[in-house]
């Protein structure tokens, strides 16, 4: 579901994403993970055209970004960094305009309700999205992310603010999109999260991919016997992250 070949992204004498090669199924939960500055931001903005690399390519559901970047975008959910909302929007309207700007079937105006009770915004839906705390902004671009059924979701952080409840749920629905054959593409610094969630885990160091695999194999590559939290320190050690 997702592919880049040798992709790269510079920025002036930096080398934000270095030669990276992913291969990612649809139902697997992949893990990205790196220190801060490492490239994992920069790879999402590439994965959904809101970069360009300098070279290397990228496919999404089978369609190259280069020449199909509008059907890409029909099939991929995304929860940036930084996420953007129409403060002057309510919550019930925010989801509504998706709902017309995605041209979704009408049937889908149920799921918008449903989709404020699941995450428990039915009682705020009226009130306009600049009064809602980061947690309750972060429910409501998650609701509209799944009101669309992306085949691909693409995260970064996306756990931040939530109050454990609505953690947990999020969790449960990443795990049932995987189960449909889908595929999640999560960027996190929760390395528990990481480690309970995700079916592979990549490690970015300096815009290269230093390590892939299952928690096991990523063991088996650190040479230590403990949790993911230990794998990561090892790797990303000075001394062993390749040059």
């Amino acid at each position: 579901m997702i592919k880049t070949i040798n992709l790269t992204k510079k920025f002036g004498s930096l080398v934000a994403v270095d030669n990276l090669n992913l291969e990612i199924p649809g139902g697997e939960i992949f893990g990205f993970l790196g220190p801060n500055g490492a490239g994992k931001t920069t790879t999402v903005k590439l994965l959904t055209g809101l970069l360009k690399p300098d070279s290397g390519k990228m496919f999404i559901n089978g369609y190259d970004l280069e020449k199909d970047i509008l059907k890409v975008k029909e099939t991929v959910g995304l929860l940036p960094e930084h996420p953007f909302l129409y403060p002057k929007l309510t919550g019930k309207e925010y989801l509504f305009f998706l709902v017309h700007l995605y041209q979704l079937d009408l049937l889908v105006n149920k799921r918008v309700l449903d989709l404020l009770e699941m995450f428990r915004l039915s009682d705020f839906s009226d009130e306009l999205i600049e009064t809602y705390s980061l947690g309750m902004r972060q429910k409501l671009i998650l609701a509209g992310i799944i009101l669309r059924e992306p085949k691909v979701l693409l995260l970064d952080e996306p756990l931040v603010g939530l109050d454990p409840q609505t953690a947990k749920l999020v969790k449960e629905i990443f795990l049932k999109f995987a189960a449909q054959g889908k595929t999640v593409f999560l960027c996190t610094h929760i390395l528990e999260i990481a480690e309970k969630l995700c079916h592979r885990i990549g490690i970015i160091q300096q815009g290269k991919l230093i390590a892939l695999g299952t928690i096991e194999q990523l063991r088996r590559q650190a040479e230590v016997d403990g949790n993911l939290e230990d794998i990561f320190f090892r790797l990303t050690e000075k001394d062993n992250y390749p040059k």
